[in-house]
């Protein structure tokens, strides 16, 4: 039996399984790239692990459970790709196909998790009240203690 909070619209689930899939997806390319695809190692493995994959692995909790307030924060998270597949498509010639596959993948789960934060707070209730309607509240709880 379900409740009003466990059905999501078809549209919704579109963009979980977008945000989920462009998550795995970006998590599994940055490995590949940066542990395998990338021979010129100026730095350790584990100081490379921890710069690139690590700041992946904080949001995946919450994503795999399709969170919508993960998935709204992750896309902090996800702006430091965003900026790293910019400056690589820039500055590296030899690294340019790698840094597109990069920025697709950042940009399909940047879309995804906006979008699925957006619609499952509101099926859920947990959208943020308009600052007007708010304004108007405390209006009138404050003028009514005078």
């Amino acid at each position: 039996m379900h409740n009003r909070s466990d059905s999501m619209s078809p549209t919704t689930r579109f963009y979980r399984y977008l945000a989920l899939g462009s998550y795995i997806g970006l998590l599994a390319w940055v490995a590949v790239w940066q542990l395998l695809l990338n021979t010129d190692h100026s730095y350790s493995l584990t100081f490379i692990a921890i710069i690139y994959l690590l700041p992946l692995l904080l949001p995946a909790k919450g994503m795999i459970q399709g969170k919508p307030y993960t998935h709204a924060w992750a896309n902090f998270v996800v702006l430091f790709y965003l900026i790293h597949g910019c400056t690589v498509m820039y500055a590296i010639e030899a690294e340019r196909l790698y840094a597109a596959i990069e920025l697709i993948l950042v940009m399909l789960m940047f879309t995804g998790c906006c979008v699925f934060a957006r619609r499952r707070g509101k099926e859920l209730g947990l959208g943020l009240t308009k600052l007007k309607d708010e304004m108007k509240r405390e209006r009138e709880y404050f003028e009514g203690k005078n």
